[in-house]
């Protein structure tokens, strides 16, 4: 009888605690679901202040002393054409010679490929230029067929554009981008007749970088206009709150 009274009071026991973990989870789990997750967004447009340009010139001969000999008189050409546009030496680099072997190519009656005989060497070395005087470079780079008049084979490639003061401008765009989602909660918060609570997550997203009015498309790793002067960077913030 003893025991029957005992097992009874066990499992009496253990309906009560099951209550009570049941009650909890119940109650946690409404807790978690009273939650806003809202995402704010951060805006900024800029300048760039930090531009680099390069081009590439060539020369070709059966003699490779004659081919660099000539190279080095169209890379002296060069560097004193710049020198002389206002361009700091310091700025100017110019890269290792690339030398490639020239073959005479053809196609058999067969209409296989033959390499033929030795037809010389091809010398190409490269010249850039980093610098912050943006609009110097640009006139340099939209007037560099003045060397091309010169007599040198040269190919000039499109500036590129940059931005030394992204680490400001991506810290005024979280707390913009902050801001505006902390309003929306509130907003949100307000039109269902509550209030927010604590702030349980904040997520950020990566930073996008664009040409202003554009239609370029956002990457999940970030995007980085390096082609256009003006820019738009954009970053988003997801904030979740409770709420009471």
């Amino acid at each position: 009888m003893n025991k029957n009274i005992f097992a009874v009071a066990i499992a009496a026991l253990g309906f009560i605690v099951g209550l009570a973990f049941l009650g909890n989870a119940i109650k946690n789990r409404n807790k978690s679901d009273n939650t806003i997750s809202v995402t704010g967004l951060g805006t900024k447009q800029f300048t760039s202040d930090l531009i680099t340009w390069s081009g590439s010139f060539s020369k070709n001969n059966v003699d490779l002393k004659s081919a660099y000999d000539e190279l080095a008189m169209d890379r002296k050409v060069i560097n004193d054409y710049l020198l002389s546009k206002g361009i700091q030496q310091k700025e100017i680099v110019f890269s290792s010679v690339d030398i490639q072997k020239q073959f005479r190519s053809y196609n058999d009656s067969n209409g296989n490929y033959v390499q033929g005989e030795f037809s010389g060497y091809n010398l190409t070395q490269k010249v850039s230029i980093e610098s912050k005087e943006v609009g110097k470079i640009e006139n340099l780079s939209r007037n560099i067929t003045e060397i091309i008049n010169r007599g040198i084979e040269f190919t000039s490639s499109s500036p590129a554009y940059f931005y030394t003061k992204l680490a400001t401008v991506k810290q005024e765009m979280i707390a913009s981008a902050t801001k505006d989602a902390k309003e929306r909660a509130e907003k949100i918060a307000e039109n269902s007749g509550s209030s927010l609570g604590n702030l349980k997550k904040a997520t950020m997203g990566v930073i996008q970088i664009t040409a202003p009015n554009s239609n370029e498309d956002y990457s999940y790793g970030g995007t980085f206009n390096t082609s256009s002067k003006e820019k738009e960077a954009s970053i988003t913030i997801k904030l979740e709150y409770e709420v009471n």
